[in-house]
């Protein structure tokens, strides 16, 4: 399914093939040999996202750019079941395995592997052939690599990256962070009520 979304509309080369269950939504272009299977959502809200040649999205891959972040995705690059990308840089030849999830302002060099259900950080950045172990946590620029369990070096990181401020424009230390969170994000999102189904 295509949406056109805040006035943008996919651009899908001819050679690539889309599931039929896939969602593409707004400013979304996507190169040549590209395979986008059953299940996977590709929305761009308000920024655009750019897939290279060759790129596989498998099933139920979420890839969304915001306003703030858009989303690149190199050539040659894999995309595994469940993952999830918002408002990143992925540079060719990449490996997402299952599950991995990569934040807004990250960017992964070349020829890197986030291993299953790992994590990229908001703001993390990864030089070339980096690897992120199985369920491990990228955070940081230039990106620690840490276990999961090691969560006190993770969040000190993590802390100092401002997700809420970074993603939401709100202060973390706002007493009612969640209310505003929630309202102005749903704002957001409700913008979709005006896309045109265009297949």
């Amino acid at each position: 399914m295509q949406f056109e979304h805040l006035g943008a509309k996919p651009r899908i080369h001819p050679d690539a093939v889309i599931a039929p269950t896939a969602v593409i939504s707004g400013d979304v272009q996507i190169g040549a040999d590209c395979q986008v299977l059953h299940g996977a959502v590709i929305t761009a809200e308000g920024g655009p996202i750019t897939l290279g040649v060759n790129v596989i999205v498998m099933e139920n891959a979420l890839i969304r750019a915001s306003a703030t972040n858009a989303v690149h995705i190199g050539g040659h690059t894999l995309v595994g079941p469940m993952a999830s990308i918002s408002g990143a840089t992925i540079g060719d030849e990449v490996f997402l395995a299952t599950g991995t999830r990569v934040f807004n302002g990250a960017r992964i060099g070349e020829r890197s592997e986030v291993r299953i259900n790992a994590v990229v950080h908001l703001r993390s950045v990864l030089p070339p052939q980096s690897v992120v172990p199985i369920g491990w946590v990228a955070v940081g620029d230039p990106a620690l690599i840490l276990p999961p369990e090691r969560h006190e070096e993770i969040w000190a990181a993590q802390k100092e990256l401002d997700f809420p401020g970074y993603v939401f424009g709100i202060d973390r230390d706002t007493p009612d962070l969640m209310i505003q969170l929630t309202e102005r994000y749903g704002r957001s999102l409700a913008r979709h009520d005006r896309d045109v189904r265009l297949d």
